[in-house]
Formats: structure tokens, C-alpha cells, sequence
């Protein structure tokens, strides 16, 4: 990626800071409009699930990219096999995405994911994207998925501690349908309201409860997951203006980082750094691992653990 100069500066017409990059010294002027939310580093880097995909296309796999919104993939610099559009939030649009796959898929990366708002005005929509349309198309595809095959899911370090709240994870992980979730979340808004959490502790349910299930256990389809600590990605920008009491990106980050990182000396870790542990877990390398939740986080959740034991 080209190297650019970045600006920070208001804008009267929208009435709020807007974020941009001015790339090269000359030439024509070029205006990008990234795809999401309207920020530079969405066209510059689209995160962990692009990192997996460059790898895996590096390795000689046929991909196929899914993305949230038409025209996401325009600034990819590699082929893919295919690209494909779908709303996790939308039951009708993975119908579409399921008769689009292909006949026979060795591994399927399932890395879709959206923040929670700060008031959580958008906590049904972060359950259906974040778990619910992971298990329904996953469940609806399964079939093509080839024997010994493998299913690879990027949840988060805020499943952390999802065995507590397991009784709320399993009615929806046990949904006998997409509906029957849709109608557990409706009458349990208090639950879904810890929104992002949530979801995050239902993909890491669903790995544990899944991983014997006949489905996967008679054909031997791996299920495994990759719980990633603090990363910069697309969301990077949405989580630090939902922690700010303000709504202010550089307040949330500056929280974030005290928490989080400063305490231990950590970092933020870059999008390859999760997407490359993701290809390894669904490849051959890991042939006789399933049901495992990995941490990707710099040893922050083995601190957790060992205090909350310290504690008992």
C-alpha cells in the first residue's frame, strides 16, 4: 500500500472531524470513497479477513470472498475464484449466498462482524450478524462442506467467559431455526443488550457444543476458533468511539490502550497477525485438531484466568 500524509480536520457540512489520507505528491486529485462508515483505512485495509484471504490465495486455494456491502472487494490487489455479497443480518440474502457456493468447499473462514453502538440501539442487528447468520448459513451449507474438511471462526477476546452465561449462549446455539432464535432474542432485550459480548460467547458455545454433533463428528469437519485481543482493523474506529463516555474515537482509544495494553506493556496487533493464525487453524497443519478456541492476545486472557482463580 502506498504511503499517504493523514489529516484530521472539521467539516461544516457534515458537522463533524472527518479522517483522510492524501497518497503521492502529484498528479491528478483522486477522491476514495471507502466502503464503510465512510473512513480511509476501510479502502486501505479491510482487516483480518482480507489478511486470511491474501494468504490463502498465496498458497494456491480457489477463493471466494463474501462481503457485507457490493463493490467491498474493489481494492483488492489479488484474483479471487469469486466474490460474493451478503448481509449476516439478512436470512434472505445468505439463502442467496448458500445456492451462490460452490458445489464443494474444503474450508470455510467465517469472519463477518459488526461493534456495538453505544447505546446499543443496533443490539438485535449485532446478534444476527455476529452469531446467528454465521450458524444459519453454516448449517444450511454444511452438506458441501468435504469430509474432513474444516470450519474456522474468528470470535473475539470478549467471548471470554462465555461457560458463565452458557444457558443464554445454548438457547440460541439449540435454536431448532432462524426464527426460533429471532424469537428468543426478542424476549430477552436485557441479555442481547451486552450486544457484541454476546455474540462473541454464543461462536465460542458453539464451537464446544458442536464439535461431537453428528453432523460434524460422522464426517469429520473440524470446528474451531480464534478469539483475537486488541487488533486494527475496519471496527478499530467503532469500538473506540462506543468506550468513550463522548463518542470520540481518540478518548476511547486513549481508555482502551490504559486497560488494556499499558498496564502490561502490550500492543495492538496488526490484521495479519490473526488472519494467518486463522488459515493455519483450518488447514492441514492442525489435521487433528477440533473444538478449540485459541487466544490470539498477548497472554491477556491467561492473566484473567489466573486472577479469577487467585480470587476463588
Amino acid at each position: 500500500m502506498m504511503e499517504g500524509t493523514y489529516y484530521k480536520e472539521w467539516s461544516a457540512v457534515l458537522d463533524r472531524e472527518m479522517e483522510f489520507k492524501v497518497y503521492g505528491h502529484g498528479g491528478v486529485p483522486v477522491l476514495a470513497l471507502p466502503a464503510r462508515g465512510g473512513r480511509f483505512y476501510d479502502w486501505e485495509n479491510n482487516g483480518m479477513p482480507e489478511a486470511a484471504a491474501r494468504l490463502l490465495h498465496e498458497l494456491g486455494a480457489n477463493v471466494y470472498t463474501i462481503c457485507r456491502r457490493n463493490g467491498r472487494h474493489s481494492g483488492l490487489d489479488f484474483p479471487v475464484a469469486g466474490e460474493l455479497y451478503a448481509d449476516f443480518g439478512v436470512k434472505e440474502d445468505l439463502d442467496v449466498l448458500a445456492e451462490a457456493l460452490p458445489s464443494q468447499i474444503d474450508a470455510i473462514f467465517l469472519c463477518h462482524g459488526i461493534a456495538l453502538k453505544a447505546d446499543a440501539s443496533n443490539a438485535l442487528e449485532v446478534q444476527k450478524v455476529n452469531f446467528l447468520g454465521h450458524k444459519y448459513l453454516l448449517e444450511k451449507i454444511l452438506p458441501r462442506i468435504a469430509d474432513n474438511g474444516s470450519v474456522s471462526i474468528i470470535a473475539s477476546t470478549g467471548g471470554f467467559g462465555w461457560q458463565g452465561v452458557f444457558d443464554d449462549c445454548a438457547a440460541v446455539v439449540n435454536a431448532p431455526s432462524y426464527e426460533a432464535a429471532l424469537d428468543w432474542y426478542e424476549t430477552h432485550p436485557d441479555v442481547i443488550r451486552n450486544g457484541y459480548v454476546l455474540s462473541k460467547q454464543c461462536l465460542c458455545a458453539y464451537v464446544k457444543m458442536k464439535v461431537h454433533a453428528p453432523e460434524y463428528i460422522s464426517r469429520r469437519i473440524r470446528l474451531n476458533a480464534i478469539n483475537p485481543g486488541n487488533t486494527l482493523t475496519g471496527l478499530t474506529d467503532d469500538f473506540n468511539r462506543n468506550t468513550s463516555p463522548n463518542g470520540d474515537a481518540a478518548e476511547g482509544k486513549a481508555v482502551i490502550e490504559k486497560i488494556f495494553l499499558n498496564s502490561w506493556n502490550g500492543r495492538w496487533a496488526s490484521a495479519e497477525e490473526m488472519g494467518y493464525p486463522l488459515v493455519a487453524i483450518g488447514s492441514q497443519i492442525f489435521s487433528y485438531m477440533s473444538g478449540q478456541i485459541i487466544y490470539f492476545d498477548y497472554g491477556m486472557s491467561s492473566v484473567w484466568e489466573t486472577d479469577a482463580l487467585s480470587k476463588n
